[in-house]
């Protein structure tokens, strides 16, 4: 009989534990793994990025896309120093994700070896729930139970650390003595509902309010009945943190979509003149978004205490999972009839969704509208549709334009808002769900950083997909544009053409060497016409919009500081200075004067 491994072991408990799939890339200081993985054929597959900072990327998305536990791996130094980025992003976004590495062998550490790093202090922060080095077979055990329950109990990275010699050496169960662990498999999620007594104290809070608001985020997500039927009792208008996207379909005419600098006017208004808040499951950062303080009486309901009552203060704070607690609230809420409060929030949805389609159609200076790029695609998602963002610009157009249907999911990095983020979230999702069409919106510089490469992991694997249909659209305004906006808005500087410009790439001609189907678009009206065609394509498909850099992405107010501050940019000498005037003030006719041509 042949002998078990350590790594034999780790790969067959954490099959126990239900995992199916692990992305990484390999190296020497995790290679009894890969043989592990090898030879338990196909328990486990593995994923093969093109960089580990992309498979913690996916292990984050496969965690938000599926509710599983997400699994990386890589090898020992920089192996696992690359892990870093995409495993912020889960810690930061509350995602159960487990990252495996490679150490040097036992008797090398402390010797100043190759690649040999403290790791254990260096995932001391995105890890700190729980990371541990094993050193004895007999160890490894619940080294890999606990990593795996505290995840996704307390939906957060964990980390395991392995010395390359160990994992080669036969597994020793732990034996029946003082001093050893005997741990085991399963975790089962508590249903947690706050105490009669706090659920009508809120109800209370929520009852008297006249002019009811909600900000749903991601803890929200598998809530969606709940909060249509806690709004409809309240008739209250509910936005989305931009996590919480998928919560509510934005056909619901009381939905006035995202909120804070890339949020919509409709919510903006709702906000300031709200006199009740209700706060699920969000995190949402900017408190300069929310009702003024003192100007609201608001309830949060969260699952994790430490997100309680820190960007508004709150009269009631409700620990509880968001469905549950909703389901118990609802019986206590009593109807209202605040129709004035309801038609209001209505009639500036219409009234802003006409903004958007001014904006989307200004015409732009022999360049794209980048907004539009978006407004083509909305109308032709089809059912069941994965959609990725990334951070930037193109992050504005997703949040205000791409319109969410039930039954739809997508995402992107939210606490961390890292560059980089869209492609890997994709494939993540297409490997998750390969019956789906995904379809992920990424800015040139993002391109440039990172996802250009993992196009190469696309070409790898679409083959295996039932449903060959996944779709990168490259936004390439040839600009690092959301920073560029920022430094001429935020700081009163002129764009820093040193910083900012970045080299025109044909990305759809990369995406034909890879044998995938490259579009070209820059032509606004055949913007519909490529989003049918790359629908329709049997296999991947990259569309690149050449875009106009200057059509500001404008927040729902702006303020006199962030006036100036454009001004001054612009008396500076802004390189852009004309396409920038004339761009802005298109934008700002839509938003004063809609229906007005210009």
């Amino acid at each position: 009989m042949a002998t078990t491994t350590v790594s034999d072991f780790i790969v067959e408990r954490l099959h126990e534990w239900g995992v199916r799939r692990i992305f990484g890339y390999p190296g020497d200081g995790i290679n009894g793994v890969f043989g592990a993985l090898r030879r338990a054929g196909d328990k486990i597959g593995f994923v093969q990025a093109r960089h580990e900072e992309m498979a913690a990327f996916m292990a984050s998305a496969h965690a938000k896309f599926t509710g599983e536990l997400g699994v990386c791996i890589a090898t020992s130094g920089p192996g696992a120093s690359h892990l870093l980025t995409g495993l912020y992003d889960a810690r930061l976004d509350h995602m159960p994700v487990l990252a495996i590495v490679g150490q040097q062998a036992r008797a090398a550490l402390g010797a100043h070896y190759q690649q040999e790093l403290d790791l254990v202090s260096m995932f001391k922060d995105v890890a700190g729930a729980y990371v541990q080095q094993a050193v004895v077979p007999a160890q490894v055990r619940h080294v890999i139970d606990r990593a795996v329950r505290i995840a996704l109990s307390r939906r957060t990275v964990t980390a395991i650390v392995l010395p390359n010699d160990l994992q080669e050496l036969e597994y020793e169960p732990p034996a029946r003595k003082h001093g050893t662990a005997h741990s085991g498999v399963g975790y089962a999620a508590p249903e947690v509902v706050p105490r009669e007594a706090d659920l009508k104290r809120a109800a209370d809070v929520l009852n008297a309010g006249r002019r009811v608001a909600i900000l749903v985020g991601a803890g929200a997500l598998n809530a969606t009945d709940e909060v249509i039927a806690v709004a409809e009792r309240l008739h209250a208008g509910v936005a989305k943190a931009l996590l919480g996207k998928a919560v509510l379909p934005d056909d619901l005419p009381w939905v006035t979509g995202s909120i804070g600098l890339l949020g919509t006017k409709p919510t903006d208004e709702m906000m300031s003149a709200c006199d009740t808040l209700l706060m699920i499951g969000s995190g949402f950062p900017y408190s300069e978004f929310l009702p003024k303080e003192g100007d609201a009486r608001a309830v949060q309901i969260d699952i994790d205490p430490g997100m309680l009552s820190v960007r508004y203060p709150m009269e009631l704070c409700l620990v509880g999972d968001s469905a549950a607690t909703l389901r118990a609230l609802l019986p206590l809420l009593e109807q209202k009839d605040a129709h004035s409060w309801r038609d209001r929030i209505v009639h500036a949805g219409g009234r802003w969704q006409r903004v958007l389609d001014e904006r989307a159609h200004a015409k732009t200076n022999g360049k794209v509208n980048p907004q539009r790029v978006v407004t083509e695609l909305s109308p032709r998602l089809p059912d069941g549709a994965i959609v990725t963002s990334d951070s930037g610009s193109c992050a504005n157009w997703y949040a205000r334009d791409l319109k969410i249907r039930r039954g739809m999911m997508c995402s992107l990095s939210g606490g961390l808002a890292s560059m980089g983020a869209a492609v890997p979230y994709a494939i993540a999702a297409k490997l998750a769900y390969p019956e789906r069409p995904v379809i992920a919106l990424v800015g040139d510089g993002a391109m440039q950083m990172n996802n250009m490469a993992e196009l190469i992991t696309v070409s790898k694997y679409w083959r295996d997909w039932a449903d060959p249909r996944w779709i990168c659209a490259v936004f390439n305004n040839e600009d690092l544009n959301q920073v560029t906006w920022e430094q001429r808005v935020m700081m009163g500087d002129p764009k820093f053409e040193a910083s900012q410009d970045i080299p025109n790439v044909p990305y759809h001609r990369f995406a034909e060497l890879l044998g995938l189907t490259g579009i070209y678009v820059d032509d606004p009206e055949q913007l519909g016409a490529a989003w049918e065609q790359a629908l329709a394509t049997k296999r991947p498909v990259v569309i690149e919009v050449k875009t106009d850099p200057e059509v500001p992405p404008l927040p729902p107010h702006v303020t006199m500081e962030q006036a100036r501050h454009f001004a001054r940019a612009l008396m500076e000498g802004d390189p852009d200075e004309g396409s920038v005037i004339a761009n802005t003030a298109r934008q700002v006719v839509a938003t004063v004067l809609p229906g007005k041509k210009h």
